[in-house]
């Protein structure tokens, strides 16, 4: 088959630890890499987390789990993903290896060989990889209009186009704290977008719209970035809601791979159906994940002491993070680098028509940044704020120059 992996971000985050044994990791700036970082530069783990995970019993670790997850964990990880904004209708959880998993999951079930499946042109390039593995082609719609909104025409046009060729559609959106640019969808275009594929639905097609928030919990306050998922209740049967839990940065437990793909669907039908192929497909796949994190999560979230404590620990990084973010599009502005909107989340980006050149000559000041299809990627969740200081301002002068 000729499968050779390309990982633009792989790639980068190499060049630049080429250049940290070269210059000291004083000298460089890391903002390759997607996961929060102290302004040590140290990986960055919830304390609460550390603690009780080291509290499992080792027979809990290393035992195998049921093939959908433990009952009480997918419980959970449907609260968690609604929080007090659960929308009415069926619900169920399978349990997967990270979000990507239920990505994964999502694509293998709801496309078939052959078929397009529907995201923005800012995206993270694993759902092409996923696409590509499978079979099916990934399709892109403009994500920003001219006033660097959410293009709700473009997203019509490529609904339609898409629909007129097949009988159902899947559609990946990641929001809230979108990576690769840290955009968010309001109440009114997810309206939109609801409304639009009801329009469908009453002519018989079939939708549904994954949404990834694999960085919910860094995106703002806990119901309020979820309250559009309420607009998912009382949805024709014909559209599916799916939701991508991941407890990778939530949980600052990335390698461990553990997360979570949740349904919601107007008809019981459908979430039985939904339940029975995905525990299919997950035992095609991996068998069953890492039944220590399932544990880990279900003793924070079963504990209010805990619970709060881990909290508490969770909003500290948060805010780490939203003040480096905040601070390069203060910059941004004031030395009019056209940064793309940017609400919370690891990343932010800049368009440009020459990313390579641009990253390229980023790398005289020692900046390591992702170039993308679109512009360059900069992760503020890995970027000390000492140095996000000046930074959007060297961006610019390498933008002048390529």
């Amino acid at each position: 088959k000729n499968k050779r992996l390309k990982d633009a971000i792989f790639g980068a985050a190499a060049a630049c630890k080429e250049a940290t044994l070269k210059h000291g990791k004083d000298k460089v700036t890391n903002a390759t890499i997607g996961v929060m970082l102290d302004d040590n530069e140290e990986l960055i783990t919830l304390p609460t987390i550390e603690k009780v995970f080291k509290e499992i019993p080792m027979k809990e670790l290393v035992a195998y789990a049921p093939i959908s997850g433990l009952p009480e964990y997918l419980k959970a990880a449907e609260n968690l993903t609604f929080a007090n904004c659960r929308p009415e209708g069926y619900t169920s959880a399978v349990a997967t290896a990270g979000g990507t998993g239920a990505i994964h999951h999502a694509i293998m079930n709801y496309a078939e060989i052959g078929e397009k499946v529907l995201t923005s042109d800012w995206f993270w390039g694993t759902y092409n990889v996923i696409c590509v593995e499978q079979g099916k082609k990934l399709q892109n719609f403009t994500l920003f209009d001219e006033n660097r909104n959410f293009n709700f025409a473009s997203f019509k046009e490529n609904v339609e186009d898409i629909l007129k060729v097949q009988e159902s559609i899947l559609i990946i959106l990641k929001t809230p704290a979108h990576n690769t640019t840290g955009f968010k969808l309001t109440e009114d275009d997810w309206d939109k977008v609801l409304d639009l594929l009801k329009t469908y639905a009453a002519k018989g097609k079939k939708a549904v719209v994954l949404t990834d928030i694999a960085y919910i919990d860094y995106a703002g306050e806990k119901n309020e970035v979820r309250s559009f998922m309420k607009k998912f209740g009382n949805l024709p049967e014909n559209i599916l809601g799916l939701f991508s839990f991941s407890m990778s940065k939530g949980y600052t437990f990335y390698g461990q791979r553990t997360g979570a793909l949740v349904a919601v669907s107007s008809k019981k039908e459908v979430i039985e159906e939904f339940n029975e192929i995905m525990k299919y497909s997950s035992r095609a796949c991996w068998s069953n994940i890492n039944r220590g994190a399932m544990e880990l999560l279900l003793r924070v979230q079963n504990d209010d002491n805990i619970y709060k404590s881990f909290e508490k620990d969770r909003e500290e990084a948060h805010k780490l993070i939203q003040a480096r973010g905040d601070l390069f599009m203060k910059e941004a502005r004031e030395c009019n680098l056209p940064a793309l909107p940017y609400t919370g989340g690891f990343f932010l980006s800049v368009p440009t028509d020459n990313p390579q050149k641009v990253a390229d000559l980023l790398h005289e000041d020692l900046i390591y940044a992702v170039p993308l299809k679109l512009g360059v990627r900069v992760a503020v969740c890995s970027v000390p704020i000492k140095k996000i200081s000046g930074m959007a301002e060297k961006m610019n002068n390498a933008l002048k120059k390529a």
